[in-house]
């Protein structure tokens, strides 16, 4: 384990104390950049580490049918609120309660740098059906805008999500990576800007007093920038990435899986009763 593990480990346990927050302040997604991550026609979505379900919503609107994984229950809990007709389950990407090729898009949004990669990978891998693909996005401030960096100052930004869609790059289990930008801006007023700052992981870990200090003065940046009632624009990057599984079943798995060999992992875990491929998702 890296040093910097540790410190990742910690900060991703933050977020439920300010699930509200969280849910309030950060942004969407651009309808473009999804409909690109998601490459086509309605699709079987696994989303892991979903949130509040900023992304979910977005993929259900665009008619994909989606099962939903957050390993925090008071992020979950939001997520079960904002978008009631996703089938949702507490997990980890490490241990991905799916049946083996059983979905054809696996995306993670705002999370896949939270992840132990040695672990979650192959787990992504092998729940994707043949032709399937891992998507990737964050949304970053656009740092070209002047009032933008002297709020990265305010706020003692932290980056750990750069360079982490590489490790797709470098994995023996998925082709080529394909990456897009988008651009996309979201109003804010005084208090949504309060919330944005107050989501993030290294600020919400912060003692009281330190992380009350960094927000008020945010909320004197505001003042300095902002439009009172009237709000102002927040300028994003949004990143994206996708990579296709590369399909590992030799020929022992092919005789292993076929009928009648009591092998196969492919059939469902549990039954919703209303198509033959069953529910990919086991909610036991």
């Amino acid at each position: 384990m890296t040093d910097e593990q540790p410190d990742m480990k910690r900060l991703s346990g933050a977020f439920g104390p300010v699930a509200e927050a969280y849910d309030r302040g950060r942004p969407s997604y651009p309808a473009d950049a999804v409909a690109w991550l998601l490459d086509g026609d309605a699709k079987i979505v696994l989303e892991l580490g979903a949130g509040t379900g900023k992304l979910t919503r977005q993929l259900v609107d665009q008619g994909h049918a989606v099962f939903a994984t957050e390993k925090d229950p008071a992020m979950l809990a939001v997520l079960r609120e904002q978008v009631p007709e996703v089938s949702a389950k507490v997990a980890d990407a490490e241990q991905i309660p799916a049946n083996d090729r059983s979905v054809d898009v696996v995306v993670a949004a705002q999370a896949f740098h939270w992840f132990d990669h040695d672990l979650a990978v192959p787990e992504m891998a092998r729940v994707l059906r043949p032709g399937g693909h891992v998507a990737l996005v964050w949304n970053f401030f656009d740092k070209r805008i002047p009032w933008v960096r002297k709020l990265l100052d305010v706020m003692g930004e932290q980056m750990h999500t750069s360079g982490s869609q590489e490790v797709l790059a470098d994995s023996d289990l998925f082709e080529g990576v394909e990456a897009k930008t988008f651009a996309f801006w979201q109003d804010v007023t005084r208090d949504t800007l309060v919330d944005i700052v107050a989501s993030r992981s290294y600020i919400a870990s912060l003692p009281a007093e330190e992380r009350e200090a960094k927000l008020d003065a945010v909320r004197a940046l505001y003042d300095d920038y902002g439009r009172g009632h009237d709000g102002m624009q927040l300028p994003y990057v949004v990143e994206c990435f996708r990579a296709k599984v590369i399909d590992q079943r030799d020929e022992a798995t092919e005789v292993a899986t076929e009928p009648g060999s009591g092998a196969s992992q492919e059939g469902p875990i549990v039954s919703d009763g209303t198509d033959t491929d069953m529910l990919l998702i086991d909610f036991r």
